[in-house]
């Protein structure tokens, strides 16, 4: 086994207690710790560049997409629109000028938002080459999937329907 430099440096029973999530301070110190770490993040924030914002915000929403797609359930307010929304809003755009720079009407890129029609394949690729490749294709077409997949789950408005159509059903 290597030689841990923590060892020799601390006991065993000083490890342990640094790994247990409860605190030693006072009030007072507690105080001035989240002071401290306070302050260190607003000049973090003060230091960061128009350019890194815009990546935390586009990583940001990435993962946000990938934790929805990753979970099972499904959620009608996180629509393919809720997150390309998301992402015009992270871009600062308006929707002419989004619509504009991945060459589609305003029109188009409207109905899409507003869920009255699914995005073509053509603005899935665009969505991943605007995003620099950032957010990717595939993630955005999952998203679609998720909703394609849950209305034939749930429509069982369509299901009786389509009984109506099929004759000789297998029977085991």
């Amino acid at each position: 086994m290597k030689n841990d430099p923590l060892k020799n440096k601390y006991t065993d029973k000083e490890l342990a207690d640094s790994f247990v999530f409860r605190s030693k301070l006072t009030a007072n110190q507690k105080q001035e710790a989240d002071s401290e770490l306070n302050a260190k993040r607003h000049k973090l924030r003060q230091d960061i560049t128009p350019k890194e914002s815009l990546l935390a915000r586009l990583l940001q929403l990435k993962y946000q997409i990938e934790d929805y797609l990753v979970n099972d359930d499904y959620d009608a307010e996180r629509s393919f629109g809720f997150f390309l929304r998301s992402y015009l809003e992270s871009l600062e755009k308006k929707n002419k000028e989004f619509a504009n720079d991945i060459d589609i009407n305003e029109t188009e890129l409207s109905q899409i938002l507003n869920r009255h029609r699914a995005p073509g394949e053509k603005v899935i690729i665009r969505l991943e080459l605007h995003s620099n490749k950032i957010i990717p294709a595939i993630m955005w077409y999952r998203l679609v999937e998720k909703e394609k997949e849950y209305r034939i789950i749930s429509n069982s408005e369509l299901r009786k329907r389509e009984k109506g159509h099929v004759r000789n059903a297998v029977v085991v």
